[in-house]
């Protein structure tokens, strides 16, 4: 029988100030809600000590709460992440250790001729066993006698490698961590970074690499180090901007104009390969997407086949191939000249809201789609809709409909702009030098009469629609409700979307454009968030006001948060029903084909 978290404790600390003291306020709360036993300690940080020193205190206070709970499994979690459950699995884990591998690594990427440490510190469990306790004892009795300047992986790695063949692990899939949800994993680990390691990198004592003086993991260590080199300055350009943003707008504005043009965010936002995943497999993936947008459809399902010879293609392997199929058949979709058209097409197989602009265009053309890279500086004229790009609109873009995420960018002002998804897009864009525009409204909204669905007798039940970046949330769903994948890009397979949502009573989503898709076909819906993850969604909220504004609602219709529980809500008095006007309907069409004149 199952003890669960009745046989858990769960410990950390966090030092004496605002800061982390909030994160410690957080962990304990968010322990309470879910009954799991805990000691959380506030550490007071001693003259001359740094992050380093206050790291590798875990070791003697981990290996106390151990000794003081010998019949209890002693999980550690970093104050600044989350649990947003713990699941039986790793509740009730029968090894000696269970953890994250280092990097939260997959199968595929386990050995030390690949990562100098084994374990990701941040969360990890201590079983009961007599090998778990020598494991956190060992690592106790180094650290107080070592002098070396060193983190408390460091003396985990110490331990582990000396008990390691004695021991059995068990390694937590990365799917586990949210945002990193694959091969449908439900993510309980939410990971916070206070950036601390980068700083102290070559300033603590390190561990090498055991094996790694293969070539063949001399390579692998490289292309590591440069994936890794592009995420930091990934994660520096994202700390630059934020804050020159805090200090200065009109700053942050010219720096990300500046990045975007020099094709500096093309470069640091792209696609890199997975972890574990050979050159070759991944430029056979970027084939397939490649031959895709040109619709080179023989060529695209050439590559798409070389992934299957000798082995099974990974989901992101998948989603390539997926998302090839959905740009092969909007390029070669219709008659005549091919449309020109920006849209965010990641993640694969690609966002129903983002790829709901081919499928208009293609409608209401009858036209091949070219697609448009959003990062890379494009060299022609071109169409720019649905979605929150107004960021990436450039001189040669033609838009109709766009919208922002946040106010805090600056538009560019001589494009050629028709309209915009609402009134706060508008005025960014009179501040921002540019023209006025009086035309507003979302092209989604186009989509009941360009994918026409009769809705007929619905089917008594409700459906959920995520956003894609709240898929892995453990959400416990009503007996009552079914729930929906968003990740649909493909022209049949975003019709067969839609119909299936006109087939019930009602649609609880937490993405805008399946609210926008719901409003167009007139079905009972209601907008959510999940609580404690408000930020998940990028941008800072003001594109519901512009839409609703835009479009003519006569409400706003904004995200209510609610408890990824559910079940706990009464459904019925959150449906509501929106009416887009036939006369806002006939002016978003009319600019869609103004647009497509000026292409030519």
């Amino acid at each position: 029988m199952s003890r669960g978290t009745d046989a858990v404790v769960v410990c950390s600390f966090y030092t004496a100030d605002d800061y982390y003291r909030a994160h410690g306020d957080r962990l304990r709360s968010n322990l309470d809600d879910l009954g799991i036993a805990h000691e959380l300690q506030e550490i007071v940080k001693q003259p001359g000590e740094d992050w380093a020193d206050i790291c590798r205190k875990k070791i003697a206070f981990l290996n106390r709460v151990c000794v003081e709970n010998p019949d209890k499994k002693v999980f550690w979690v970093d104050v600044d992440c989350q649990i947003l459950a713990l699941p039986s699995a790793i509740a009730d884990f029968t090894a000696d250790l269970i953890g994250f591998q280092r990097g939260f690594g997959s199968p595929q990427t386990i050995g030390y001729a690949k990562r100098t440490r084994f374990w990701e510190p941040c969360f990890f469990g201590i079983n009961t066993t007599k090998a778990g306790r020598k494991f956190m004892a060992d690592a106790a009795a180094l650290e107080q006698t070592l002098e070396i300047k060193a983190t408390d992986d460091y003396f985990f790695e110490e331990s582990w490698r000396a008990n390691g063949a004695g021991m059995s692990f068990q390694v937590i899939p990365s799917g586990a961590v949210q945002g990193k949800a694959s091969h449908g994993v439900s993510s309980f680990f939410v990971f916070g970074s206070s950036g601390n390691v980068a700083e102290f990198k070559g300033k603590v004592v390190q561990h090498t690499a055991i094996g790694g003086d293969a070539p063949s993991a001399g390579r692998r260590l490289r292309r590591r180090e440069r994936g890794a080199a592009r995420a930091r300055a990934l994660a520096a350009a994202k700390r630059l901007e934020s804050r020159l943003t805090a200090r200065n707008q009109d700053s942050a504005a010219r720096l990300r104009r500046w990045a975007d043009a020099m094709g500096l965010t093309h470069l640091l936002t792209k696609d890199a390969a997975a972890a574990g995943v050979t050159r070759a497999r991944a430029n056979l993936a970027n084939q397939v997407l490649l031959h895709g947008q040109r619709g080179e459809v023989e060529l695209m399902r050439e590559a798409a086949a070389k992934l299957t010879v000798e082995t099974v293609p990974d989901q992101r392997e998948t989603d390539a191939v997926k998302g090839g199929e959905s740009f092969a058949a909007y390029a070669t979709g219709g008659q005549g000249k091919p449309v020109p058209l920006m849209w965010w097409a990641r993640p694969f197989p690609g966002n129903f809201g983002d790829w709901l602009s081919p499928l208009l265009v293609q409608r209401q053309t009858g036209r091949p789609i070219q697609y448009v890279i959003p990062t890379a500086p494009p060299n022609q004229a071109h169409l720019a809709l649905i979605g929150s790009i107004g960021r990436f609109i450039r001189p040669k873009s033609i838009v109709v409909g766009t919208g922002i995420s946040s106010d805090d960018i600056e538009l560019v002002r001589n494009a050629t702009y028709l309209s915009t998804r609402g009134p706060l897009t508008a005025d960014v864009l009179r501040k921002s030098g540019g023209p006025s525009v009086d035309s507003l409204g979302d092209p989604g909204a186009l989509l009941s009469r360009l994918v026409p669905v009769t809705r007929h007798e619905t089917n008594g039940r409700l459906a959920l629609v995520r956003h894609f970046t709240h898929a892995a949330l453990p959400a416990t769903l009503p007996e009552n409700m079914d729930e929906l994948d968003v990740l649909v890009s493909h022209p049949d397979d975003l019709e067969r979307f839609v119909t299936t949502l006109n087939g019930y009573d009602g649609v609880v989503t937490s993405a805008m454009h399946v609210m926008i898709a719901c409003h167009s076909y007139g079905i009972p819906c209601a907008l959510i968030g999940f609580k404690g993850f408000e930020d998940a969604v990028h941008g800072s909220g003001m594109k519901y006001r512009d839409y609703s504004l835009g479009i003519g609602l006569d409400e706003v219709w904004e995200p209510e948060a609610v408890a990824i529980d559910l079940t706990q809500v009464d459904w019925s008095q959150r449906l509501r029903t929106a009416k887009i006007s036939d006369a806002k309907l006939d002016e978003i069409e009319t600019q869609l084909n103004a647009a497509v004149e000026r292409l030519g």
